[in-house]
């Protein structure tokens, strides 16, 4: 029987739905304070989510789309990393006022995690100075024995790059980690790094290629919202929501 000894998550859109509320908000935000007519809706930022990282995302927009409303004299670089630098405080401002709880189920799952000693670790491409805002305003009462966040990494997913860099620091056989995901760019890196992956989808990556997967569900749960097995050999033992033994017994399958 293989033992599951390390959880991976994934954190934008996994631990907390933060991409079309935190993220795109915070965006446009910056864009406003910087007297840019921009203004990302839902569906535009849903199309922008295909290019990962937020400076890689802006940088995306103004050598396209955002070409013409680029300020004189200001190149894309200099724009993009003055950007970031303010839409990063404006999301950890939302972040530290309460406003995106976990998704359901995050807590319950790590708190399980610890008290079988399963490593707990968390990869996101995502802004570090962000990453650890939420990690220590809403997972502070709960153990995180690995932190990779930013530009731990050059590539950004799908690179596997990330996931690979994870693997080195715990020293674990592929076998004997999970990996938590929301998205097809997420699958794609856990898969290329030769890890198993459950995904959670939300409202942005639901209908996304995640056909790679090994299941798919719906979220965690939680005593509000039951989990639904969307895809794959997920087993529930309580029929309503997630817990670590159906991931124990999830892996050996």
């Amino acid at each position: 029987m293989i033992q599951l000894k390390a959880i991976l998550f994934d954190l934008d859109g996994t631990i907390v739905d933060t991409e079309r509320d935190g993220h795109r908000v915070a965006f446009n935000k910056a864009f406003e304070k910087f007297g840019l007519d921009i203004n990302w809706d839902i569906q535009q930022y849903h199309d922008l989510l295909k290019i990962s990282g937020g400076k890689e995302r802006m940088k995306f927009y103004f050598d396209g789309e955002g070409k013409d409303l680029l300020p004189n004299g200001t190149t894309v670089e200099d724009l993009v990393k003055d950007l970031h630098h303010l839409k990063t405080e404006l999301f950890i401002s939302l972040i530290s006022k309460g406003q995106l709880p976990l998704r359901p189920g995050i807590k319950r799952i790590i708190k399980e995690a610890n008290e079988n000693n399963i490593l707990v670790g968390i990869c996101t491409t995502s802004n570090e100075k962000a990453a650890k805002s939420i990690i220590n305003s809403l997972l502070r009462d709960v153990k995180i024995n690995l932190i990779l966040a930013g530009d731990v990494v050059t590539e950004k997913k799908p690179n596997p790059a990330i996931y690979l860099l994870a693997l080195k620091e715990l020293k674990l056989n592929r076998n004997e980690i999970l990996v938590i995901e929301d998205s097809e760019n997420g699958v794609i890196a856990s898969k290329n790094a030769g890890l198993r992956v459950l995904v959670t989808v939300n409202e942005y990556t639901k209908h996304e290629d995640l056909s790679t997967a090994d299941a798919i569900i719906n979220s965690l749960g939680d005593e509000n919202e039951n989990t639904i097995v969307i895809n794959g050999n997920l087993k529930l033992s309580n029929r309503k929501m997630v817990n670590v033994n159906d991931l124990i017994k999830f892996i050996n399958q």
